[in-house]
């Protein structure tokens, strides 16, 4: 028997896109299907694994999680990679509509 989670894209920020947390967390942010919560992992895939992709560096392979506040389980895929605020500003302009469709 296979579990089917929900899927959602998560957010790897890296260099001057990461410029508001400790340089030392590397974490991998998402927004939960379920209840709408913004979550955050500690990112376990390294960095040489991701491919370009759509215009962005991904991982396509995604990680498996749980949300803290509600509990379900859900896939982060894809992990996309941004490295500056240029690719921050395009990712939500790519995304908004898949963000948006996740939030209650």
């Amino acid at each position: 028997m296979t579990r089917q989670y929900k899927e959602t894209v998560g957010v790897r920020r890296t260099g001057w896109a990461a410029l508001d947390r400790d340089p030392q967390e590397d974490k991998v942010e998402f927004t939960c299907p379920h209840c709408g919560e913004r979550g955050s992992k500690t990112a376990r895939r390294e960095r040489a694994l991701y491919h370009f992709t759509d215009g962005f560096l991904q991982d396509l392979q995604g990680e498996a999680t749980q949300c803290r506040s509600c509990g379900h389980s859900l896939r982060v895929v894809p992990v996309v990679m941004l490295h500056d605020q240029d690719e921050a500003r395009r990712f939500e302009a790519v995304f908004s509509e898949e963000l948006a469709a996740t939030a209650p």
